[in-house]
């Protein structure tokens, strides 16, 4: 039995659109019509697509979430590290400043070397941070 045919009234940008469409080998207008129509009845079919975006927006959420949680902490112990040091450091004599001031460089630039050097592999705080309990 061949199938029923039926005449369309589309608007000019949908029919330039369906038309842009079909120039593709392998597609015609009633394939494309009728696929749209299928979706239409049967809106089932979309729904895997629209499970797999929530999915992976719901595991981004977790992630930023554990990136907040990361960053809190990081902040809250940098602040309550100044604040013990500010509060616990002797100010130094006028006359030993410039030789303190060149110790606190070098000092300064090992520390920068050591947290550059721990960033690049495992073995850093933020590492064994990350590790669940079950590892160590």
């Amino acid at each position: 039995m061949p199938k029923p045919r039926i005449n369309l009234r589309l608007a000019l940008d949908v029919y330039a659109r369906l038309d842009e469409a079909t120039q593709r080998p392998g597609s015609t207008k009633s394939a494309i019509i009728e696929q749209a129509l299928r979706e239409y009845f049967n809106p089932e079919t979309r729904i895997g697509l629209e499970e797999r975006f929530l999915a992976r927006l719901d595991a981004f959420d977790l992630r930023q979430g554990e990136i907040e949680r990361d960053v809190g902490f990081t902040l809250e112990a940098l602040g309550q590290f100044v604040f013990y040091w500010l509060t616990r450091t002797d100010p130094i004599p006028e006359g030993e400043r410039a030789a303190a001031h060149a110790l606190g460089q070098r000092r300064f630039d090992y520390f920068v070397e050591q947290v550059a050097g721990k960033l690049g592999n495992d073995r850093g705080v933020a590492a064994r941070l990350n590790k669940p309990l079950a590892e160590e």
